[in-house]
């Protein structure tokens, strides 16, 4: 197999690398090319520093790609040295932009591996999902999301070639959870339950659950609530009590919650959007 790097952000010169995977002319090309010059399996690995993937997937499928890879690290600056005021990596007090990779940016992977796999011009074209992939459970992500198999980098230079042995157990074990004898089993199973934000059902409120047992009364869900949320969490004898009327759904409490005593599991109540 040979995987055309579209999408490297790191090139020294312009027209190279991401300035290819921004340009369905420029795809169409470089993949021709590559076609004419090898029989074996050809991937063209995109970048996500677009606002739309799809017309240089499908410039590549039609200009002899036989599947596609996403995605490529993001364009990014790592952070300020607050004592030298450079960014890092630093060259003798110089850098630059650079592409950022790890588990920051599954979710921006997971988006265009979804992108890619609901889009009808793509239908049957396989996709190699990659991008903050850690543990079993974000192989899995990926393979709902419509990637047929999976890339693993930044694990293996974390934690050695071992990683794999361990994401094939967890997998394996939840592939026997499910009833499923194969991965390919789990693959696209979530694509039709992404849709656009304008259809969603907004007229009701789905309430978080609170699980005494597990809280430990920190304080931490009405602090968010009170300071960054709708107010409607006060504590009441060393535990979070609940304002239904107040409550907008949002869930914050679920998200900063360190016992994981909340969930977004609660009642459904109707509200009439104003």
């Amino acid at each position: 197999m040979v995987e055309c790097n579209f999408s490297c952000p790191n090139m020294e010169e312009d027209g190279l690398g991401v300035d290819v995977g921004q340009s369905p002319e420029a795809v169409a090309r470089y993949t021709a090319a590559a076609r004419r010059g090898t029989r074996l399996p050809l991937l063209a690995k995109l970048t996500p520093n677009v606002g739309d993937m799809r017309p240089m997937a499908i410039a590549a499928v039609q200009n002899g790609a036989d599947g596609l890879a996403a995605i490529n690290t993001v364009k990014s600056i790592m952070g300020m040295n607050l004592d030298t005021y450079a960014t890092s990596p630093s060259v003798r007090g110089m850098s630059g932009i650079g592409g950022y990779s790890g588990k920051a940016v599954k979710p921006i992977a997971l988006r265009f591996v979804w992108e890619l796999a609901a889009c009808p011009e793509l239908k049957g074209i396989p996709i190699s999902g990659m991008g903050g992939i850690e543990t079993w459970r974000d192989a899995a992500e990926f393979l709902l999301l419509g990637a047929n198999h999976v890339q693993v980098t930044t694990a293996v230079m974390q934690y050695g070639y071992r990683i794999i042995d361990d994401l094939l157990d967890g997998l394996t074990c939840y592939l026997r959870e499910k009833a499923l004898g194969r991965a390919a089993g789990l693959e696209g199973l979530g694509v039709g339950n992404v849709a656009a934000l304008e259809s969603l059902e907004r007229t009701s409120v789905l309430l978080p659950k609170f699980d005494r047992h597990k809280c430990v009364g920190c304080g931490r869900c009405v602090l968010s609530c009170r300071d960054g949320g709708h107010e409607a969490l006060t504590m009441r004898r060393g535990h979070p009590a609940m304002d239904p009327k107040a409550c907008v759904g949002c869930h914050l409490c679920v998200l900063v919650c360190p016992q994981h005593a909340v969930s977004g599991f609660g009642k459904r109540i109707s509200r009439e959007t104003p």
